[in-house]
């Protein structure tokens, strides 16, 4: 039996944070099936590298781990009496249109729920259902900047940097999703009851400033960069080696800053703590003595010393190497299918982040190219499949 064995979800979504969301879900147990169309493009999907010997990419693969994929043209009036059909047993829809783009398909909660008064119909969007930007485009670089986490990232001098971490997207955007929508399950099952749920990645990043964003409600105090203890403010940070690669430094607690200067020859500056008054000249220091020896060399002293000190690993090493990341499994090996008769072979993919002791995650399959169930969905329906296909159902 599989953790969410008989939860069904329709899944509108594109991109990244939509698509992750529903492949946590579907990694759990739940029956999704992705709704595309053959005439809108998805930049995530398309994304090289390709898998050899298919025209399936690799994050299509991953991304569509687990699911089932059909065409269908939205427009289409039929298509909507398709779907009133499909949600009297999918009954969790999660989309990621901009505001009012479903309810002028015919496809809104109001509309849906008519049909089906215990759907639960996640929105996911960057900036929410209501507000004077409900409606704009944006990018996670756009949500984490008017967030204002992105006021505490970065130097003084240089400002905040491109981080190749979709943090709205996967941390606010999907994450919220999942959790939003199994409240709602369980708010259901208690009552009967479905309802509409709105994440917003930009309402997503605000619990992210932590205790800076508190400090300020509290005191009025805005924080900038290199200013608070964990973005420069303290010896707290990263620091080049010798060989032009990177060292973390977590050493904030007593404990683990007297061992921290022990390991790299500075017992003097421990009485002076990780926020030393005169900080510049400490991390000065610090970063001198880092200079002196290559990350090996140093990841050679820190490993028997218990203070919160870590290389920055490459990806290459992270997911090849890393003893810890191996050890959890959180690289997995995933069956291709044998599309067009090809040799079945096997591929890598980020893992599943959470280990469950009776209900362990099942990597059945990965990702089809879009559209390939679209026969057997139908089908399984009841509905015959060449008249929809001549109807324009499917867009094809």
């Amino acid at each position: 039996m599989k953790l969410l064995q008989n939860m069904k979800v329709l899944d509108f979504t594109t991109l990244l944070p939509g698509p992750y969301a529903t492949l946590m879900l579907a990694d759990m147990g739940a029956d999704v099936i992705k709704i595309s169309s053959p005439q809108r493009k998805d930049l995530v999907l398309e994304y090289e590298p390709f898998i050899e010997g298919t025209q399936l990419s690799a994050n299509e693969a991953w991304l569509g781990r687990n699911k089932r994929n059909i065409y269908l043209d939205l427009k289409n009036k039929k298509t909507v009496d398709l779907i009133k059909e499909l949600i009297k047993e999918y009954d969790i829809i999660i989309e990621q249109f901009r505001p009012g783009v479903m309810e002028r398909l015919g496809l809104g909660y109001e509309q849906l729920k008519k049909v089906n008064p215990k759907i639960i119909y996640c929105s996911l969007t960057g900036y929410g259902q209501t507000g004077p930007m409900a409606c704009a485009a944006g990018h996670d670089c756009n949500y984490m900047a008017r967030s204002g986490n992105l006021a505490m990232a970065g130097y003084k001098e240089s400002g905040p940097a491109p981080m190749n971490i979709q943090i709205a997207d996967l941390c606010a955007g999907a994450m919220n999703s999942v959790v939003s929508i199994l409240a709602a399950v369980h708010y259901r099952t208690m009552t009967g009851i479905g309802q509409a749920i709105d994440v917003a990645m930009l309402d997503g990043l605000i619990p992210f400033l932590g205790m800076e964003g508190i400090r300020y409600l509290t005191t009025g105090q805005d924080s900038g960069r290199e200013q608070c203890r964990l973005n420069g403010g303290s010896v707290y940070g990263y620091y080049r080696t010798k060989d032009n690669e990177f060292i973390s430094v977590g050493s904030l607690e007593p404990k683990f800053w007297e061992s921290f200067c022990l390991g790299i020859g500075c017992p003097d500056l421990i009485e002076g703590s990780c926020e030393p008054e005169d900080i510049e000249s400490v991390r000065t220091r610090i970063k001198e003595k880092f200079l002196s020896k290559t990350k090996k060399e140093w990841m050679e002293i820190f490993k028997e010393l218990d203070c919160c000190v870590e290389p920055v690993l490459s990806v290459k090493e992270a997911l090849d190497q890393d003893p810890q990341i191996l050890a959890r499994e959180m690289v997995c090996n995933v069956k291709v299918p044998s599309f067009d008769h090809q040799n079945p072979q096997t591929i890598r993919q980020l893992g599943f982040p959470v280990k469950f002791s009776k209900t362990p995650i099942s990597y059945d399959t990965c990702g089809y190219p879009l559209g390939y169930h679209t026969k057997e969905v139908i089908e399984e329906f009841g509905f015959d499949y060449e008249t929809l296909k001549k109807q324009g159902v499917f867009g094809l």
